[in-house]
């Protein structure tokens, strides 16, 4: 990577160089972003994974950069326009705005006003206007009235046709604009198209004035999408006088203040410049700029949200019951065992308008009894908490647990390549319930198998950069799955395959292995896998765990090309390797400092101790119960003052969704929310935390429930 790429990241970003050197260079040798944070701290600085993503995408980004650069200066050279001093500009630039500047006024365009003017001759007079060397325009134009230009007022006009195409593709004044218009409003108004209900949703926006500054990202991505409905118009209201006078002023600083019959033409080609090419074109790219920015916060909360769902607390391995609740059509019940594998499936109908409940409790019972149920979890859509209050009734052993499990996504999987393959003599409905038995077993093992963006956890996730939301998404998803770690002998093809260095052909290839040659006793039968390499091995290996495995350090986050530290380790305690794993006693008596070397610094030295005391330990909390207010069944049911237990299902720049046990969920705006001034939800709550509230607003004619969170 170049220098000035390398410069500007640590800039940005606020490392040091060499940090973003070595990340970089740790990216061409093919290594993952979870393996670069974890097991290369020496070479990173200790830099955390996200740090190590952003290194990651901005190199990424400046890669492309370069392969631009390099189309842009072939392109100019073939014009004839390739200068040293252009060539250098564009070289060492690091703002993509600023190269396509650059390369405006070479760039192919469709036949303009001013490429008319060209052909009929008139760019010397332009030049000689431009330059400021005419004092009245006037007896000049007169000598191009000829064949193709029929009047002194056309050659005039020509003339400032070219002025205004040559401002309009200068970077100093494209800058100049920018500036400007990022201080102004973004103005809306309403359409003609904006009635009926799909329009009342942008309502606030129909006659709306913000600073594009301040505005939330919500709010812009809101506006934008109502644009692209046709239900708004939008405009930045930039001061054309100002800017105008602006333009001209440093026009001028650079050469001199014309006369007045120059002036005027001046002016002319400058007001038409404004209007017809800079205007629309720098808004536009104003606006693009702040879109990306809201995109980025979007992003962010997306992903963070996501992170907290994959890393939602398990059941563990336990016998479950799961139940798809609905009325007409009835419950689905699955029954599945310690490993998620389908026992048994059938329908119950304790619901209207069957009402089945006697003959619905018994056959609950049988299947509990029958498959040594311990845990049930229930679908938290149609029909949840009317399932939820039948399943009370039901004579359960004591200890059995009942959760409530979000059902978001599962049709999507249920309808999946990846159900089909699952299940493939099984229907969406008995593939949906047993998604969610396996949710509350584990969340991030099934959760991997559906697209982030069904799992609603996101705001206005079509709106933003595709590219850069499957790239943060992705990165999450990895981050999840490699942070827990996967045991390689139950784990699916689709969780492996989100394990640094596998990706979905070799995690099939392992599947294949461990199915034809049974469970994995050491982390170096990997290398018996065919295509995976000494490469492929580095970076999957410390992500794997092997339960009960020949070396107790196979079923920890301690790499393999460590092993022998810990073995000297054992060696100066006098216990064997076994002895020491797990160990908190005799881990407090090493010194990391006697086993660091050119290699091994103190940072990994330091986490191979810390892993030693509790090897393998899942990083997620325990599951929690919980119960919703038993007398509330609709949102006619709430008074405001009420106080009501919830579960947060969704954050958002502006405030948090919540689970009060109805149809619709709760709204607690920032507002609500207990912190004085500018606040991150995300900061105070989490994705499926267990929260208290208090009712502050019920509006029953558009369904909307205002929250305060309780202290």
């Amino acid at each position: 990577m170049k220098n000035i790429y390398i410069e500007h990241i640590a800039r940005l970003l606020q490392v040091k160089e060499w940090q973003v050197e070595n990340c970089a260079k740790l990216f061409e040798e093919g290594a993952t972003i979870p393996f670069v944070s974890r097991y290369r701290k020496e070479r990173t600085g200790g830099l955390d994974e996200v740090a190590v993503a952003e290194i990651r995408h901005w190199s990424d980004v400046f890669a492309e950069m370069e392969k631009r650069k390099a189309t842009i200066l072939e392109t100019i050279e073939q014009a004839g326009g390739l200068t040293s001093d252009l060539r250098s500009k564009i070289e060492n630039s690091v703002e993509s705005r600023e190269i396509e500047d650059l390369y405006l006024p070479f760039k192919p365009k469709r036949r303009t006003r001013a490429t008319a003017a060209k052909e009929a001759g008139l760019e010397p007079l332009a030049d000689k206007m431009y330059d400021v060397s005419l004092i009245d325009p006037v007896p000049e134009a007169r000598k191009y009235v000829g064949d193709k230009v029929s009047s002194v007022e056309d050659a005039l006009a020509g003339a400032r046709d070219i002025i205004a195409e040559r401002l309009s593709e200068t970077a100093s004044v494209r800058e100049t604009l920018r500036q400007i218009f990022k201080t102004r409003r973004i103005v809306t108004k309403a359409t003609k198209k904006a009635v009926g209900q799909e329009a009342m949703k942008y309502r606030s926006y129909f006659d709306y004035s913000e600073s594009l500054e301040r505005i939330a990202p919500h709010r812009l991505l809101a506006i934008l999408r109502a644009e692209d409905e046709g239900f708004i118009n939008v405009r930045i209201d930039a001061d054309a006088e100002k800017c105008g006078k602006k333009i001209y002023y440093d026009f001028c600083q650079e050469r001199r203040y014309p006369a007045a019959p120059l002036a005027e033409q001046i002016h002319l080609a400058f007001d038409d410049a404004f209007k017809r090419l800079l205007e629309p074109s720098i808004s536009n790219e104003v606006l693009k700029e702040a879109k990306e920015k809201a995109d980025i916060e979007s992003i962010r909360i997306f992903g963070e949200n996501l992170r907290q769902l994959l890393l939602a607390p398990p059941v563990g391995q336990k016998r479950v019951l799961a139940i798809d609740p609905g009325f007409r059509t009835g419950c689905k019940v699955v029954c599945l065992d310690e490993q998620g594998n389908l026992l048994h499936n059938e329908a119950i109908f304790p619901h209207p308008p069957a009402n089945e409940k006697v003959k619905a409790i018994q056959a609950v019972s049988a299947m509990v009894a029958r498959y040594g149920v311990e845990v049930i979890a229930i679908g938290n859509g149609t029909a949840s908490r009317e399932t939820e209050e039948f399943i009370k009734r039901v004579p359960l052993p004591e200890g059995t647990r009942v959760f409530t499990v979000s059902e978001d996504g599962a049709s999507i999987y249920s309808a999946s390549d990846v159900a089909r393959e699952e299940f493939p003599d099984y229907d969406v409905t008995v593939r949906g319930a047993v998604s969610i038995g396996r949710r509350l077993m584990d969340p991030l093992a099934e959760l991997v198998k559906i697209d982030p963006k069904s799992l609603g956890v996101g705001q206005y996730q079509h709106d933003v950069d595709q590219n850069l939301l499957k790239e943060t998404l992705d990165n999450t998803v990895e981050s999840c799955v490699n942070n827990v770690g996967v045991n390689l002998n139950t784990a699916s093809s689709y969780l492996l395959s989100y394990v640094s260095g596998i990706g979905p052909a070799l995690a099939d290839n392992i599947v294949e292995y461990r199915s034809e040659h049974g469970a994995y006793n050491s982390r170096r039968d990997l290398l018996k896998v065919n295509r995976l390499g000494d490469k492929a091995f580095e970076q999957c290996a410390g992500f794997l765990r092997i339960q009960g495995a020949d070396n107790p350090l196979d079923n920890s986050a301690v790499h393999p090309e460590a092993y022998h530290i810990v073995d000297r380790m054992a060696r100066d305690l006098s216990v064997t390797t076994g002895e020491l794993v797990g160990n908190a006693d005799l881990c407090g008596r090493i010194d990391p400092s006697r086993y660091v070397d050119e290699r091994f610094g103190l940072p990994t030295i330091s986490d191979i101790i810390q892993e030693l005391r509790k090897p393998g330990r899942d990083p997620r909390e325990s599951v929690q119960d919980f119960e919703f207010a038993h007398d509330i069944h609709s949102i006619e049911d709430l008074h405001t003052g009420m106080e009501l237990p919830g579960i947060v299902t969704n954050i958002t720049a502006f405030g948090a969704f919540v689970d009060i046990g109805i149809k619709q969920n709760g709204l607690i705006h920032i507002s609500q929310m207990g912190v004085k001034g500018l606040v991150d939800p995300s900061k105070i709550l989490k994705l499926h935390q267990h929260i208290k509230v208090t009712v502050v607003s019920v509006d029953l004619d558009r369904g909307r429930i205002g929250l305060r969170l309780m202290k």
